[in-house]
Parts: structure tokens; C-alpha cells; sequence
């Protein structure tokens, strides 16, 4: 099948070159959004039959099959997409659907890219993030990482308003927004420059697309001073501490991992010191304790760590089926039932998957405890569980209790 892809921008009255003019003069079958079929419609001949771009997209490639049946294979579908179709444009959704397709791409201009001319603003170092359609992670991703010029498409769920509000609460308010509203119609065209606190109260009309840009050089911790953490309940012995944290990530493997669960998560540390190293990482943190949710909340606004999911409840009775399976997970609390957690984290851990605990044994309560250790327990799960153990570190920290940090 052959596909000929012409990017148009916002104009109503589009203007293209005679090559492409002429490709639409001789066309039969054409596709494309609805506002895309207002703009071109007085250029299609008469008889030019018209498929619309809707969800499910299933259904529109089952359309061009349909139509094309009857058609010679040298008859082309001609889709209008916005901007450049190959910048997160409808000739990638071809791509990935028909990799045998032939294609025939004629671009213009991209909503960013005209927004930066507007703006006369240089963004061959813009960092590009697509929100259409998309969850938060690789935005939260640009600005965990202070990407100082970021390029943002948006669409009816992630406003420019709603992005304002995200990077306020998790304090990356030094950022000024730039919005272009109708880029290409001379009649609605609007481009805007305003703070994150004016965004976020704002009203922008649809399509928009965004620019932030920061000029301020950012220093990020390696490594959280435990006091800088909301506890739960002030209890300085229900957090990982700062050195036991950092060697526990070491221990995860995390740079070349995708996605991270933490088991028994309480104020959020791990989770959120991996979030703010490793932002590439999908993070699911799960925690027994309701009262831990607002806990980890709290930090994570604190520490700007937006993107992690949590999940509150019993981990043992929770469906984990539809969670991304992880290649990393830190079982930070077992109360006790650390076989049994092993053993539903095997039922979804990914075969070159690590798990990670931290093994704390008072000798004193050893000695007067007929309950075996929390080291023993893990032995004892892994050799029934067939996994394979790393060799531990040990470590102690001041006067506290020796530590075991336990890989299999």
C-alpha cells in the first residue's frame, strides 16, 4: 500500500508547492483529522473520497484496506497530518502499523518550530517531550534533569495550565512558559509569554503546543540528608538511611533498569532518591500504612519527584497483573511474610529481574528470640525459590546495628 503524508499547519488557506498540488489534483482517497478535512476541502477534486483519523485507529487502517481493495497498488491514500508528519506525526503510526508500506513524506513546519520563529528563539538545543496522548513520565523525566529549554506538545488532559500546575507543586517554578495557541491562522494566532503561576490559572484554546525555558544552573543532591524527610511519626528509625539508600540503588542496578518496585515504601526514600537519579526509571511504590501515603506525598513535593505510583494496601491480596513488570524491586518491609512477597514478586519479575532487601538484626534480640532473623528468612526464600544470591555488604552505620545488603 502507499501512503503520501503532506504536512499542513493551522492556515486556512494553506499554500503548497505545485509537486504537492498536483499530487492532490490526481488523488482519489484521502484521509486525515476533521479540522485538517475543513482546511483542505475547497482544494480535494469532486469525486475525492474522504476517511477521518478517529480513535480507535484499528479501524481507520481497516478502512484504507477496505477502499484500496479495488484500487490499483500504485493508487496512493493521501493523509494531511499537522507539522512535520515524522515529529511524533501520523507517518510513525504508518510506520509502526504497515513497516512494508510505501511512503512519501512532505513536511512543513512543526507547531514547536514555529513557535521557537515567533519567538525568534534558536531551539536547536530544545529538548522535545510529546504529551499528546501520553503519560507524564518523560516530562517529569525533562525536568527532574533541569533540562534548561524544553519543547512541549499538549493535548486536552495535559494544558498548558495543568503542566503549570505539575511543575509548581513540585517546585520547578523557575521557569518561564512560552505559549503559542491556532500556530499558522492568521485570524487566532496567539503566542504568550507568562510565568507558571499565570499559566496555571490560564485559559488556552486548542491546538497549543508549549516552550519552557529556564536560564538557572541547578546542582542536584546525590544523596538526601535523612533530616530533610517528612517521618512517619517522627520516627528516625522508619527511614533507610542516606548511605544504606545510595548502595542499595547501587545494588538495584538501576541505570540500565526500567522498572523499579518498592515494597514497603513508608516515607518514600528510596523510591524518591531513585526517582530523582534515575528519572528514566517507572517507579511503583507500594505501602501496608494509610497514613504513609500523604508521608510520601509530602516528600516527594518536597524533593521534586513527580511520577511515582502509588499503591496503598496489603501487597499480598493487591492484583498485580496489570503492573508493568519490573526488572528491580527493594522489599523495604515484609512484616514477617518475606517468602510469601518473594514469592508473588516472582510471579511478574522480568527472568534478568534483581531483588534487593536489607537485612537489620539486633544481636541482642538474636540471642533472645526464638524467631529466626530476617537474614534467615531470605536464605530460606531463596533456596526455595531457587534464586541465585549476590555476595552481601555489610555495613554499620555509627552505633547502630550492623546491616546486610542481600541481592538475588
Amino acid at each position: 500500500m502507499k501512503f503520501i503524508v503532506i504536512g499542513i499547519t493551522d492556515h486556512p488557506e494553506p499554500f503548497f508547492p505545485p509537486e504537492v498540488m498536483e499530487v492532490i489534483r490526481n488523488g482519489k482517497i484521502f484521509s486525515g483529522g476533521k479540522r485538517h478535512h475543513e482546511i483542505v476541502s475547497p482544494l480535494l477534486p469532486v469525486d475525492a473520497q474522504w476517511i477521518d483519523i478517529t480513535i480507535p485507529l484499528h479501524d481507520v487502517f481497516e478502512q484504507y484496506n477496505s477502499v484500496t481493495y479495488h484500487l490499483s497498488p500504485l493508487t496512493p491514500i493521501i493523509i494531511f497530518a499537522s507539522g512535520d508528519p515524522l515529529f511524533f506525526g501520523f507517518a510513525n503510526t504508518i510506520k509502526r502499523k504497515m513497516p512494508d508500506a510505501d511512503i512519501v513524506v512532505f513536511p512543513t513546519f512543526n507547531s514547536l518550530q514555529i513557535l521557537a520563529h515567533r519567538l525568534v528563539m534558536p531551539y536547536h538545543d530544545m529538548r522535545i517531550v510529546s504529551l499528546t496522548g501520553r503519560p507524564w513520565q518523560e516530562f517529569d523525566r525533562a525536568i527532574i534533569e533541569r533540562s534548561e529549554k524544553i519543547g512541549v506538545l499538549t493535548d486536552k488532559e495535559h494544558t498548558p495550565a495543568a503542566i503549570a500546575r505539575r511543575m509548581l507543586e513540585y517546585g520547578y517554578g523557575e521557569y518561564t512558559m512560552y505559549v503559542g495557541e491556532h500556530l499558522g491562522n492568521p485570524k487566532l494566532e496567539k503566542v504568550s509569554t507568562i510565568s507558571l503561576e499565570e499559566a496555571a490559572n490560564g485559559d488556552f484554546s486548542m491546538p497549543n503546543c508549549v516552550i519552557l525555558h529556564t536560564e538557572k544552573t541547578h546542582n542536584p543532591l546525590f544523596g538526601i540528608p535523612d533530616r530533610q524527610f517528612s517521618l512517619l511519626n517522627g520516627r528516625e528509625k522508619m527511614i533507610t538511611k542516606m548511605p544504606i539508600r545510595l548502595l542499595t540503588l547501587q545494588a538495584l542496578d538501576l541505570p540500565k533498569r526500567h522498572v523499579f518496585w518498592d515494597i514497603g515504601f513508608c516515607t518514600g526514600s528510596v523510591s524518591i532518591e531513585a526517582r530523582l537519579q534515575f528519572p528514566h526509571l517507572q517507579i511503583e511504590a507500594f505501602e501496608i500504612r494509610q497514613e504513609c501515603e500523604a508521608i510520601i506525598q509530602d516528600n516527594a513535593r518536597r524533593f521534586g519527584a513527580p511520577g511515582i505510583n502509588i499503591h496503598i494496601g496489603d501487597f499480598l491480596k493487591m492484583d498485580i497483573s496489570a503492573l508493568p513488570r519490573p526488572d528491580a524491586v527493594f522489599i523495604g518491609g515484609h512484616g514477617g511474610r518475606l517468602k510469601e512477597i518473594m514469592a508473588k514478586i516472582l510471579t511478574s519479575l522480568t527472568p534478568d529481574g534483581v531483588i534487593v532487601f536489607n537485612s537489620v538484626t539486633s544481636p541482642v534480640v538474636a540471642r533472645m528470640s526464638d524467631r529466626p532473623s530476617s537474614r534467615q528468612l531470605w536464605d530460606d526464600a531463596c533456596e526455595e525459590l531457587h534464586l541465585h544470591q549476590s555476595e552481601p555488604i555489610r555495613i554499620v552505620l555509627d552505633d547502630n546495628n550492623p546491616i546486610e545488603i542481600l541481592r538475588a
